[in-house]
């Protein structure tokens, strides 16, 4: 049996090598303010733990994550029981986040999709169903090659296979997005006032 010494060691080892990881990161934080700024939204999506991680984020966001400033524009396809349960019902689950983003998503949004495995089939649908609009797709997913990786235009690969070390990765992520994009927001908007001013 692994110690819970070895199972923090096995965390402590996958965010150490994330620091590689750092210019894809800003890049994507860059993607996540111009959006924003273009009046877009960041629309999140992911099954189980990853739904749960989509919802956080967005909450992040729509409020605050250290700073206070204007709500920022995030939904979670995850979050409104009544329609993902009437999607399946009626299209399959396979659907539920493809018929969300057809009536939700504009070409200035971005659509994050977060999948340790990078092959459930309702968030590949939503990003091909994303790309039609003209929106930008980003995937979260673990390192294994994945169908997800064809369908976007950043994948950000998380370098391991252990589902729980994935998630724990793509919520710190996604609190460094919600961090910096925020503080982004922040001295923009002080500077636009002090313009008014």
């Amino acid at each position: 049996m692994i110690s819970l010494e070895e199972r923090l060691q096995k965390h402590i080892d996958v965010v150490r090598q994330l620091t590689a990881q750092i210019p894809q990161i800003e890049s994507i934080a860059g993607k996540l303010l111009n959006a924003l700024q273009a009046g877009g939204k960041i629309i999140w999506m992911g099954n189980g733990g990853s739904a749960a991680d989509a919802q956080h984020l967005a909450a992040e966001l729509v409020g605050r994550f250290t700073k206070e400033r204007k709500g920022l524009a995030s939904i979670a396809l995850s979050a409104n029981t009544a329609t993902l349960t009437a999607i399946a019902n009626d299209y399959g689950y396979e659907n539920v986040f493809r018929r969300q983003i057809e009536a939700l998503c504009q070409p200035n949004d971005i659509v994050i999709g977060l999948s340790t495995s990078g092959n459930s089939a309702n968030v590949v649908n939503a990003m091909i169903a994303a790309g039609e609009v003209g929106a930008v797709r980003i995937g979260f997913t673990g390192q294994a090659e994945s169908r997800l990786l064809a369908h976007v235009e950043e994948c950000l690969r998380i370098p391991s296979h252990d589902t729980a070390r994935t998630q724990e990765a793509h919520l710190l992520i996604g609190h460094l997005l919600c961090d910096w994009v925020e503080a982004a927001m922040v001295q923009t908007q002080a500077s636009e006032e002090a313009d008014y001013v």
